[in-house]
C-alpha cells in the first residue's frame, strides 16, 4: 500500500458510500440463511479489524462491545462460536446508529497502527475482505428486496449503450504445460497460490458471454425440461425446486421480467444472463454442443488481456453487453464466470497460520470455481488469478456463461 492511511480511509467510506441510498429498515433485512443485513456486513467488516489487528496488537486498546466478539464473528472456530448465520436478521440492536459508532471508534484506533509496515499483509487482507463484502452486502439486498412485492429500486437505471446481436467467435488457446496462480508483488488471496504448472489440452475459448436473448432459446426448446442436458444433482435440483428460469425472472402476460438493483424491469435480451447457477451453466453448455472452460484454460486466456469491463466503479448496477466485434472479452467484470473445475487447493497450499488461517482453506469443498469479476465487484479485485467459489445450486450472485471446446 502506497499511503495505507488514505487507502484504508478510502475503502471503509467506499462500504457506507454504498449505504447511502438505504433507508435505516434496509440494514435489517435477511431474506434467506445465505444472505446477511447490510448492517451486519458493517459490523463485520468492522469486527474483522478489531479481532485481528487491534486487540492483539494496540496495546490498551478497549473493545467497543466485548459481545461483538461473538455477534459479528462470521465463522471463525478458532475464535469462539459465532453467532448463528441464519439469525442474523434478528439483531434489532446494536442499532444502525451504534453499529455505525462501532465502525468509527476502530477507524479511529486503526490510524494508531497504519503506519506499522509490519501490520501491512494482514491491514490489506482486512480491506480486500471489506471489498468482498461490499459485493455481498449489494447481492444480499437484492435478494432481501425481491421478495417485495413493490420491487424496491437502488438505483435509476442509467442510460445505457444499445448493444446488438453479434455471434460467437472461437479464441483458441494452445495445448501445452503452462503455470497458473497469482505472480507478483501486489495482494492476492492465499487460494490463489502457489503458483504451479498444469497440462492444458488445445481449445477454443466463446469471444464474449452468453446472452438472455440466447439463453431464452435455451429455455424454448425445453432446456428446463430435458434431462439429457442435466448432470444428475442438477436435475434433482430442477425437480425438486421446480426451476424453470434464472433467479429473478419471473413470467407475465406480456412475457418474461426480471429484478434487479433497479427494481422490475423487462430482460435486457444482449445483456449477459445473469443469476444462474453451476448447474444452469453446465446444461446450457450441453445444450449448445460445448463446455463450461476449466479454471487453468479460462487463466491461461485471460493472463494475456487487459482488465477491462464494468465493476463497481462504473455504478452500472447491472451486466453490460458485448462490443459489437469479434474480440476477445467479457472476460473481466459484467458477470462472474462459472468454470468446470471443483474449489480444491493448488499443490503445496498451506493455510495462514492461526484463526485468520480458516479464511478460505477449510471451505475448499463441493464447491465450484468462478473466474473473472461481476459488476458489483471492485475493480482491484479483477486479476487473472482470482479464484471466486460457490455452491453448484447457488445463483443470488451475478454468475454468467461463457463458454468452452475442445
Amino acid at each position: 500500500m502506497n499511503d495505507p492511511s488514505h487507502t484504508y480511509h478510502a475503502i471503509r467510506q467506499t462500504t457506507l458510500a454504498l449505504c447511502a441510498p438505504l433507508e435505516p429498515a434496509d440494514h435489517e433485512l435477511q431474506a434467506a440463511a445465505f444472505t446477511s443485513p447490510a448492517k451486519w456486513h458493517l459490523a463485520h467488516t468492522t469486527w474483522f479489524f478489531e479481532t485481528f489487528i487491534l486487540l492483539p496488537n494496540l496495546k490498551g486498546y478497549r473493545p467497543f462491545n466485548p459481545l461483538f466478539e461473538q455477534l459479528f464473528n462470521s465463522y471463525y472456530n478458532g475464535i469462539g462460536k459465532p453467532f448463528p448465520r441464519d439469525k442474523r436478521g434478528l439483531l434489532s440492536r446494536p442499532s444502525l446508529g451504534e453499529v455505525l459508532r462501532y465502525r468509527l471508534w476502530v477507524d479511529e484506533a486503526m490510524q494508531a497502527l497504519l503506519a506499522d509496515t509490519s501490520l501491512w499483509p494482514l491491514i490489506e487482507l482486512g480491506l480486500n475482505h471489506e471489498q468482498q463484502h461490499q459485493e455481498l452486502l449489494l447481492t444480499d439486498l437484492q435478494y432481501c428486496w425481491s421478495v417485495n412485492p413493490l420491487a424496491p429500486a437502488y438505483a435509476a437505471p442509467m442510460n445505457e449503450t444499445k448493444f446488438t446481436h453479434q455471434e460467437i467467435s472461437w479464441h483458441e488457446f494452445g495445448g501445452g504445460i503452462h503455470s497458473i496462480g497469482y505472480q507478483g508483488n501486489g495482494f492476492s488471496f492465499d487460494n490463489e497460490g502457489p503458483r504451479h504448472s498444469v497440462l492444458v489440452s488445445d481449445g477454443a475459448i466463446a469471444s464474449r458471454l452468453i446472452t438472455t436473448r440466447e439463453y431464452l432459446e435455451f429455455m424454448a426448446d425445453d432446456g428446463y425440461q430435458r434431462p439429457d442436458l442435466w448432470l444428475a444433482d442438477g436435475w434433482a435440483w430442477v425437480q425438486q425446486n421446480a426451476i424453470e428460469a434464472p433467479l429473478y425472472w419471473r413470467e407475465t402476460h406480456d412475457g418474461w421480467r426480471r429484478f434487479s438493483l433497479h427494481g422490475d424491469q423487462p430482460l435486457a435480451l444482449d445483456h449477459p444472463v445473469t443469476h444462474v447457477s453451476f448447474y444452469e451453466a453446465d446444461a446450457y453448455a450441453r445444450w449448445a454442443g460445448a463446455r463450461l472452460p476449466t479454471e487453468a484454460e479460462w487463466e491461461l486466456v485471460a493472463s494475456k488481456q487487459a482488465v477491462v469491463g464494468g465493476f463497481q466503479e462504473s455504478a452500472y448496477w447491472y451486466p453490460q453487453g458485448a462490443a459489437n466485434d469479434q474480440s476477445l472479452q467479457q472476460l473481466f467484470g459484467e458477470t462472474w464466470q462459472w468454470t468446470s473445475s471443483t474449489y480444491q487447493a493448488y499443490p503445496k497450499y498451506k493455510p495462514a497460520a492461526g484463526a485468520v488461517g480458516e479464511y478460505n482453506g477449510k471451505f475448499m469443498c463441493n464447491q465450484m470455481v468462478l473466474r473473472g469479476a461481476s459488476c458489483l465487484t471492485p475493480v482491484a479485485h479483477a486479476r487473472a488469478s482470482y479464484r471466486n467459489f460457490f455452491y453448484p445450486h447457488e445463483r443470488w450472485q451475478f454468475t454468467g456463461i461463457r463458454l468452452a471446446r475442445f
